[in-house]
Parts: structure tokens; C-alpha cells; sequence
């Protein structure tokens, strides 16, 4: 099983189908992965194959490491398009992300104030007021929504908090009034015997009810890119993207796929 557990607090920059020249920002330790998802096809593996044991960088190690390389980047005239909160795992459950942002978009501004800061998160922190206000500055908040039936979510993106509730992320998806950005991952194959399709009207059309009500500014869909820890999964048909895509547009929402 090929993985990747990248380092922290600042790695790449990597060329990302979405957005551009990207320099990642790990907020989790670099020795292993912290989550609050264990999703089946998490390009980092599976959350108790790489447990980490190191500590979370500091807000500090943050701010230091990327006015290092934003710096050297700049006075090397190298291009840069994005700064993109990712890595080993939930970037939002850092209890420093809101001051993290903050220095993030001062140092941003000051070298390369063309780039845009986004976040790439599953949502399950957007409850919380600070980290709510914090994703509202950055250029793309970008979260998750792959389905809202809950045995897929429980099958496939596994949340570890017992409590997790669709209905509630999407409650708190709508507090954002339209400056979010609603990342879907569709694709096939099978787990354990069970079907992992979300591609027919059975998920679609409810999860397009879901995005009228949430009301993103931009829906981002996509399908397997890399190696996955669970093997029986498979991408996704470029027509069949192509179908759902015209369907978010139908809804009046602008939408982007990767293949």
C-alpha cells in the first residue's frame, strides 16, 4: 500500500488539479496522522496504520517556516498560486488554526499578496465559532460533503467522533451564507462486500437538495487521484462527473471537476 505522510509544518510546493502551485501547511505532527475521518480512500492510509507520536507544530513553527519560504520564494521570483492547509489530517483541530490564519494571511500579504489561502477540511469543527470566523477569511473554505446518507458516511469517510450528525454539519454549512466551497468525492467499487457507488440518483439527488439549501458558491467534485488503503475502490466515469457536474448547474451553482 503506497501512502503519503507528509511533513510538517510546510511541504510541496505541489502541483494540485485544483489549485495551481500550491505550498501545503501540515498542521498535525509529521510522524503519523491525526483525524478526525478514517475515509477509505484517504491517500494517507488508514488512522491506525500510522499513529503518530510527535506533536502538532506550533503556531510559532507556522508563522516561522512559511515567512522562510515565502521569502526565498519571492526574492527567486518563483511563482506560487495557493497556500493550502491540508496534510495528516483535520487542519481545523489545531487549537491554534484561528491565530495560524491570522499570521498566515499577514505573511501571505506581505510576499506574495496574489496567492490565495485555502483550507481543505471535512467540516467536522465547523460548530466551533472561532474556526467558523477563521475559515470566513481565507480565500477557499473548502469542506467536505460526500454524501448525506449516513450509513455511506459511516462506511466510507468513518468519522471517529461518535457524535458526528450530517445534519448538523450541513446546519452549520449554511452559517457560512454562501462563502464555502463544497468538496465531493465520487466513485465505485466495493468494501467489504458492500458497494462504495455514489454516482446514482440514490445519493445525487439528495445531496443536491442539500447543496440548494447550503448555497456554495462553488461545488468541487472529484474522484480518485491516487493509490487508496482500500483497495476495491475504483474512480469514477468522466461522463458520469460530467452528469453530476450539469446537474449542480441546473441548481445556479458554479461547479468544477477533476478527473
Amino acid at each position: 500500500m503506497s501512502t503519503i505522510i507528509y511533513p510538517s509544518p510546510v511541504f510541496g510546493p505541489i502541483h494540485s488539479r485544483r489549485l495551481g502551485i500550491s505550498l501545503g501547511v501540515n498542521l498535525m505532527p509529521p510522524d503519523g496522522k491525526v483525524c478526525t475521518f478514517d475515509c477509505l480512500y484517504c491517500e494517507c492510509g488508514f488512522n491506525k496504520d500510522f499513529p503518530a507520536h510527535g506533536k502538532r507544530p506550533s503556531r510559532e513553527q507556522v508563522r516561522e517556516a512559511l515567512t522562510t519560504i515565502l521569502a526565498q520564494r519571492h526574492r527567486n521570483g518563483e511563482p506560487l498560486d495557493c497556500i493550502t492547509f491540508s496534510g495528516n489530517g483535520e487542519p481545523t483541530g489545531h487549537p491554534d488554526f484561528p491565530g495560524i490564519i491570522n499570521d498566515t494571511l499577514e505573511v501571505r500579504d506581505r510576499y506574495f499578496p496574489e496567492a490565495k489561502v485555502s483550507v481543505l477540511s471535512n467540516a467536522t469543527f465547523v460548530g466551533n465559532e472561532a474556526v467558523r470566523r477563521a475559515l470566513m477569511m481565507v480565500d477557499n473554505n473548502i469542506l467536505k460533503l460526500d454524501t448525506v446518507d449516513e450509513d455511506y458516511i459511516n462506511m466510507v469517510d468513518r468519522p471517529v467522533q461518535p457524535s458526528y450528525n450530517v445534519r448538523k454539519v450541513m446546519e452549520n454549512l449554511k452559517l457560512f451564507n454562501g462563502k464555502v466551497v463544497i468538496q465531493t468525492m465520487f466513485m465505485k467499487g466495493t468494501t467489504a462486500g458492500k458497494s462504495v457507488d455514489n454516482t446514482g440518483d440514490r445519493f445525487v439527488t439528495p445531496w443536491l437538495e442539500a447543496l440548494k439549501e447550503i448555497a456554495p458558491r462553488l461545488v468541487m467534485i472529484y474522484t480518485i487521484d491516487r493509490e487508496t488503503p482500500e483497495h476495491g475502490l475504483r474512480k469514477a466515469e468522466p461522463a458520469e462527473l460530467d452528469a453530476i457536474k450539469a446537474r449542480v448547474e441546473q441548481q445556479g451553482i458554479a461547479c468544477s471537476v477533476s478527473y
